[in-house]
């Protein structure tokens, strides 16, 4: 496994945080310094707040510790990294319970379906009895899609007709799956109407509606993030958050980007954990996020 997370970051590892030894191994650490060190972190989308905090901390371990050496700055700094990838609180959908119910959100074009694909294969593999519901009736597109990705992992999905109320196929879909003894129901949902305000509208009337279906459901919402689109996400995850109450983020498409930093963005300004990282196109191709793995693999060659 984290061989293929080391894989999916390897342009945010050549393009930036392989530079970063040189940085700080090119003589006397001053002001030139970390500003160099600051332009590569935000380079690679960890944002100004995160980068001015990691680098303050830094520069405190610096003066206290008397750090000297290449190899102790990088290890002072991979330690303030992992502070900021705080250990998240149990993962709802792995506690026991007669039924988990888990929507999943995202804008069009995130990934967000084949998500919820490379999920049901996970899930299937580790025991689940499993079922998808078609949530996003507004796109025939959209269900024809999911269709697609419950014929590959080949699991169970619960659609209707395309113009469907989205919450009254969330009540069928959760109906549906108890009735036929599934325990872990994943609820696809819209990614684009027609104003942003319909949207948050409708993903709340879903979220209502599985909330009075199941005691405590929704018991995830994860927010499925296009990497690629930088802190332009962030801005989109802060309106999914306020909205459903999203408790974790599916990072996809690192392996095509060198903005691997977000996901200390996702930790310091949405503080949301990320719970899955997408690290490549194939089925099989999503991982647990660990953030030691993740660390190392900005850094490690080998």
């Amino acid at each position: 496994m984290f061989q293929s997370i080391r894989q999916s970051l390897k342009k945010t590892r050549q393009n930036v945080f392989g530079q970063i030894a040189s940085v700080l191994g090119g003589g006397d650490i001053d002001e030139e310094t970390w500003e160099d060190l600051e332009a590569l972190l935000i380079q690679a989308d960890m944002g100004v707040e995160t980068s001015t905090t990691l680098i303050e901390r830094l520069q405190d371990r610096v003066r206290e510790e008397r750090l000297i050496s290449t190899a102790q700055l990088l290890e002072a700094l991979k330690s303030e990294m992992r502070k900021i990838l705080k250990d998240p609180e149990t993962f709802s959908m792995e506690e026991e319970r007669e039924i988990t119910v888990v929507m999943v959100v995202g804008v069009n074009g995130s990934g967000k379906t084949t998500s919820i694909g490379k999920l049901s294969k996970y899930y299937q593999d580790k025991g689940r009895n499993l079922v998808l519901v078609a949530g996003d009736t507004f796109r025939a597109a959209a269900i024809d899609q999911l269709k697609v990705w419950s014929d590959r992992a080949d699991v169970p999905i619960i659609a209707g007709q395309p113009g469907g109320d989205p919450a009254a196929m969330a009540y069928d879909g959760i109906r549906a799956a108890r009735g036929r003894g599934y325990d872990l129901v994943f609820v696809d949902t819209a990614g684009r109407l027609h104003t942003k305000f319909n949207l948050m509208r409708e993903l709340e009337k879903v979220h209502s509606v599985l909330q009075k279906s199941v005691h405590r459901a929704p018991h995830e919402v994860l927010l499925v993030v296009d990497a690629p689109t930088g802190q332009n996400a962030l801005l989109q995850a802060q309106k999914f958050k306020e909205t459903v109450g999203v408790t974790g983020v599916i990072l996809t498409k690192l392996d095509g980007t060198s903005k691997g930093g977000m996901v200390f963005s996702i930790y310091q300004d949405l503080g949301l954990p990320v719970r899955f990282i997408g690290t490549g196109e194939k089925l099989e191709d999503l991982a647990p996020f660990d953030p030691d793995q993740f660390i190392d693999g900005l850094f490690d060659e080998e």
